[in-house]
């Protein structure tokens, strides 16, 4: 409720992913009225796979929609980097009394419980609805002309975030001269060894990568990472020879690829500030970073939550977004720091990285530099999941 009176507080959310789905239920939570807008004609998502570590649990328990999400969830035992000949680089223990947790799931599955969470509370989800820019002032602009005057406008439409560009908030956008096809296919006995099956494992070979990760019972998530100039290795659909070729002992599963897949370049995106006025922004559009840690997801849970919390009965509500920031970027900017510097080893050479992360992989302090984010507790959660 706003201070003073019994008018409920409105927030207009651009964008019905991960981040903006997060903050609309958060919101809804505690006493506002949202709406969500998706320039899209439909929610659904491109079909892939997604890593929630611990602190992305607890903000799904948070908001209601962790039983949901996870029902179907893949568990591993076990996390390791392979180098090119199939031999184990490092381990990163997982899912044990006293390491991080976790699990992997569809992203349509983690989409698919948050707008069931977000309609449960009264949020409205519009789809076709595009935003084309905000005012500090609460408004949000969409392409239709329609002017949508709020106390709160979030900005969570992705890396071209148009919400973000009208408020003049871009630092600076790095292309990281790397990316990688994405793909789900049905999971069958074979791929790997049998003792690799449930494992999530990432695969080196020169400067390729194969991420494979199983993400539900039946859907195995493939990502086939490569330079942005390695033109043969990131065409859609995948080169199966090629691919044989830099990961012969992976024949099996590269046979069993098929014609699908998106290409999506990695990048880092860091802001000048994350918010003007009464007008925030998050998700990609605030802090992108390359997927090495498989926390790109978290942070656009644990910063939709903690700007729910920031704002919730605040009296000031760009004072509050000032807070918020201060509170929550800088874990954001250690995350981004930790993902960026794990592929600076894409071009080494093969014998050099191996030797260097058989070394680095029984360093403890290291791990746990890396694990930091995975082990916080956001911001509006509570210890234990």
């Amino acid at each position: 409720m706003a201070k003073g009176n019994d008018r409920r507080r409105r927030a207009e959310i651009a964008g019905a992913g991960i981040g903006g789905l997060t903050v609309a239920a958060a919101l809804s939570a505690r006493g506002w009225d949202v709406t969500v807008h998706e320039r899209a004609p439909d929610l659904r998502t491109f079909g892939a796979g997604i890593y929630i570590w611990s602190n992305g649990l607890r903000v799904l328990k948070a908001l209601g929609a962790y039983d949901e999400a996870t029902a179907d969830a893949h568990v591993g035992p076990l996390f390791e980097t392979r180098d090119h000949d199939n031999k184990i680089m490092e381990e990163i223990p997982i899912n044990r009394p006293g390491n991080a947790r976790l699990i992997t799931i569809l992203r349509e599955t983690l989409t698919r419980s948050l707008i069931n969470v977000c309609r449960a509370g009264g949020v409205e989800i519009r789809t076709a609805s595009e935003a084309v820019g905000a005012a500090p002032d609460g408004t949000l602009l969409l392409a239709d002309g329609t002017r949508r005057p709020a106390d709160l406008v979030v900005g969570a439409d992705g890396i071209n975030s148009a919400v973000r560009d009208s408020l003049d908030l871009l630092m600076y956008r790095k292309h990281l001269g790397y990316g990688a096809i994405r793909m789900l296919i049905p999971r069958a006995d074979g791929d790997v060894a049998s003792a690799d099956r449930d494992k999530y494992i990432e695969h080196f070979s020169g400067s390729r990568r194969i991420l494979y990760t199983p993400a539900s019972a039946t859907e195995l998530y493939v990502a086939l990472c490569c330079a942005s100039d390695d033109e043969a290795a990131m065409a859609v659909p995948a080169d199966r020879e090629l691919w044989t070729d830099s990961f012969p002992h992976l024949a099996s599963l590269v046979a069993r690829f098929d014609d699908s897949g998106r290409w999506d370049a990695f990048e880092v995106v860091k802001l000048k500030r994350w918010s003007k006025g009464r007008a925030a922004v998050l998700g990609d559009g605030a802090h992108a970073m390359p997927p090495y840690l498989g926390q790109g997801g978290g942070c656009a849970l644990m910063n939709g939550i903690g700007l729910a919390a920031a704002v919730a009965d605040a009296p000031d509500i760009p004072a509050a977004l000032e807070a918020w920031e201060a509170r929550e970027r800088p874990l954001t900017e250690h995350t981004q720091e930790q993902s960026e510097r794990q592929g600076d080893m894409n071009y080494w050479p093969d014998a050099l990285r191996s030797q260097v992360l058989t070394i680095t992989g029984r360093s403890r302090e290291l791990a746990m530099q890396r694990l930091k984010t995975a082990l916080h507790v956001p911001t509006g959660t509570a210890e234990a999941i």
